[in-house]
């Protein structure tokens, strides 16, 4: 999922495991279940946003009450499995082999989409990857604040925006988000290890941070093979609770009023929210970055802190 204009379709964005449903980047786990671990699923289809820009994600969510101990549906997401670990050497389906950072195993075959806690907290995160036109607002916000979210760059945009994931890096957690967002589920393995490698030395080079453990699909389009994939790669995917729907922009019916209740709407222990860095390329909105004060604020005066992706993996 991106942090942009078009970025990604999350609709199209621990405590208890459950089963791996959609594959678009908000998927229907954001609307029909937010608050669940998703377990890798045997497939997944993108083909809700097929015709779709790169960074956009795949599919809207449908709104529900969102409940901790059930597992989400959705009528065109895969059959589930059981989470499997990633493995150490190569399969059929062409999978890396070696890994230079080992995950707990804890934290293997499984996209995660809430932090396991009960604790009142929430985790913040936004996908870059189409403009960084939000970027200045949602970092001027966070520091008024004193909170420090998650960011999901892609290497294209650390490439095109230098300066911009310098300043990102100096104060947030940043977190793979692929070289260029595709499907991985349409990748072999070589290709999926490319992706990994190449948006991990980007980060590197240009920020100085190792975005290790911290993945997240691009459009949430996983499934069994790609999650045991990047966890052999050293990395521990991450979904959402919930998607704003911040990126449909107004275009799409969306108000910073949207964006603030939704966020609310699926507020529990361990709530990650799904936000992006970019405007949307029709109307030039910001609706994460323009909600986002509010939002803060509501959470905070609900009795929540913050938290990172790092409290997912300790």
């Amino acid at each position: 999922m991106t942090c942009g204009s078009a970025a990604v379709r999350s609709g199209v964005p621990l405590l208890a495991f459950v089963l791996v449903t959609g594959t678009g980047c908000g998927s229907s786990d954001a609307g029909s279940a937010p608050g669940h671990t998703t377990q890798a699923a045997s497939s997944s289809s993108a083909s809700s946003s097929a015709s779709s820009p790169s960074v956009r994600p795949t599919s809207r969510p449908a709104p529900s009450t969102p409940v901790i101990t059930s597992v989400p549906t959705t009528s065109h997401g895969p059959s589930p499995t059981a989470p499997r670990p990633p493995s150490s050497t190569s399969s059929a389906s062409g999978s890396p082999s070696t890994t230079s950072t080992q995950i707990p195993a804890r934290l293997a075959g499984v996209d995660w989409d809430r932090i396991p806690t009960t604790r009142p907290v929430v985790a913040l995160t936004f996908d870059a990857g189409a403009n960084a036109d939000a970027v200045p607002s949602i970092l001027a916000t966070l520091h008024r604040y004193g909170v420090t979210a998650t960011f999901f760059l892609t290497g294209d945009f650390v490439r095109h925006f230098p300066d911009v994931a310098r300043q990102i890096a100096a104060g947030q957690r940043i977190g793979n988000h692929s070289v260029d967002h595709p499907y991985f589920t349409k990748l072999t393995g070589t290709q999926i290890t490319a992706e990994l490698t190449g948006a991990r030395q980007q980060i590197q080079s240009t920020t100085g941070d190792d975005p290790r453990p911290l993945f997240r699909f691009p459009y949430g389009d996983r499934d069994t093979r790609t999650i045991a994939a990047v966890n052999a790669a050293g990395y521990v995917p991450v979904r959402w609770t919930v998607d704003t729907l911040g990126w449909e922009g107004t275009a799409g019916g969306i108000t910073a009023q949207t964006v603030h209740d939704r966020a609310l709407n699926a507020l529990r222990p361990g709530e990650i929210v799904l936000m992006h860095c970019g405007s949307n390329p029709t109307d030039h909105s910001t609706l994460d970055a323009d909600a986002l004060g509010g939002v803060i604020q509501a959470i905070k005066d609900r009795g929540y802190g913050f938290v990172t992706l790092d409290a997912l993996t300790r």
